[in-house]
């Protein structure tokens, strides 16, 4: 795979091509998942930043008489604490025997992408969780019918705040999906792992989840405007001072560094990063779930 340009390292010194290629690669995939949902930039914060999202409540204006001023219809914003963005630290070994009886690229090419996948899918599914904590909540019966309300609910939301939302983006279950749509002749798309739809019922962009990821019956919904990714970059601390060197990539969003453990025959990548998909609104999320009839089953 070609180099990301741009690069770099917090001492400016060499760098392994493992390094680069690892970074390049982990960018990429998250790059994917920010173009389909519409983040335009990352936020850089600092470690220990208080993530909040805002719910917003609208109060409506008494309808005034005949000729007189129209009251404002009053916008109130509640902070919900989310959590902490730190530091995450995660390592990896492959013994040199490994090496010696697999090869080079399975056993250390491969594992350096089984990592970068695990540790982007991490970053993933802690955001599907979260999204499925929004505060916009109802019922439907049938694939169809929730993915109109889901909308319908998110789209009442951002016009009646008056806040930007022109592109939206759904999350379903993908055995779902598969059981509405049958043999139609639909083209699922995939990326860096991402299956997704596009141009469907009025979504811009659709996201097929497993069922770890999101549970059978429920539609999320919300506006591309109201996603963020926050990030704290590693070479922020005094990581440089104290003895420890990172290749990161042009952002930050990960610090990698290799090296050789000779007294154990050991090859050691260590990872670090704080990357967080958020919501700035909780109550611009659309959760809807199937309608359950009175003897307790979906309907």
């Amino acid at each position: 795979m070609a180099v990301k340009t741009n690069t770099v390292v917090t001492t400016g010194q060499t760098l392994s091509v493992r390094e680069i290629d690892f970074v390049s690669q982990f960018n990429f995939r998250l790059q994917a998942l920010r173009d389909l949902m519409g983040i335009a930039r990352p936020i850089r914060k600092q470690a220990g930043t208080q993530l909040v999202s805002k719910v917003a409540t609208i109060t409506l204006g008494t309808s005034p008489a005949e000729g007189d001023e129209i009251p404002y219809s009053a916008v109130a914003y509640t902070e919900v604490p989310y959590g902490t963005i730190t530091i995450q630290k995660y390592a990896k070994g492959i013994t040199g025997e490994m090496v010696s009886k697999y090869g080079y690229d399975v056993a250390v090419a491969k594992s350096d992408q089984a990592f970068i996948n695990k540790l982007a899918g991490n970053i993933q599914s802690a955001f599907y969780t979260y999204l499925a904590t929004g505060n916009l909540t109802g019922t439907a019966t049938g694939f169809q019918a929730k993915l109109a309300k889901a909308k319908g609910l998110a789209v009442n939301f951002f016009k009646s705040a008056n806040l930007d939302a022109s592109r939206w983006v759904g999350f379903v279950n993908v055995k779902d999906f598969y059981d509405y749509v049958g043999s139609a002749n639909i083209t699922v798309q995939n990326q860096f792992g991402l299956n997704y739809i596009v141009n469907f019922m009025g979504y811009d962009v659709i996201f097929l989840l497993s069922d770890n990821e999101l549970a059978s019956g429920k539609v999320i919904c919300t506006s591309a405007e109201n996603l963020n990714m926050y990030y704290v970059n590693p070479n922020d601390s005094d990581f440089a001072r104290a003895g420890f060197e990172f290749t990161t990539d042009e952002l930050g969003l990960i610090g990698v560094h290799t090296e050789a453990k000779y007294s154990h025959f050991v090859s050691e990548m260590y990872a670090i990063l704080g990357v967080v998909l958020f919501a700035e609104y909780l109550n611009g999320i659309a959760v809807i779930s199937e309608t359950v009839s009175g003897n307790g089953q979906s309907s």
